[in-house]
């Protein structure tokens, strides 16, 4: 509302979609086009486009190395754990399986659930609380 002359007139405010939405929408169909090239099938993610890349691309390369036949799921989910611990800092988790079940909370933008061939991932950020030395904490 805007005060004219001493009438109250509705102002109308448009909003122009600026280059950042555009942006996401390329990221998007980037990591679309990724993920389809290296067989992988994205479940549900609150994670940077940049960051679900690099997950995906990880356990890819991970499975591809594998010298066995059946990778270690153990392993591979410690790798990519190390990676991101070491690239976006500490308290990441990965799960790695055929078949598993979950409810986990995670921190804001560090979630994402994935599977490659016939293993899913799940690699999600925790909050990291100093303990304290104060009895009454």
């Amino acid at each position: 509302m805007e005060k004219t002359a001493g009438e109250w007139k509705e102002k109308q405010v448009i909003k122009y979609h600026s280059s950042p939405d555009q942006i996401t929408l390329s990221e998007e169909v980037k990591l679309a086009a990724i993920v389809a090239g290296l067989n992988i099938r994205l479940r549900s993610a609150d994670m940077p486009f940049s960051m679900q890349e690099h997950a995906v691309r990880l356990a890819r390369s991970f499975i591809d190395s594998s010298s066995s036949r059946r990778p270690n799921l153990t392993l591979l989910a410690r790798s990519i754990k190390k990676e991101f611990d070491r690239c976006y800092g500490l308290a990441w988790h990965c799960v790695a399986g055929k078949s598993f079940g979950s409810f986990v909370t995670h921190s804001p933008g560090g979630f994402v659930y994935f599977s490659v061939d016939s293993y899913s991932f799940l690699l999600f950020k925790t909050e990291v609380h100093l303990i304290s030395d104060d009895p009454r904490c």
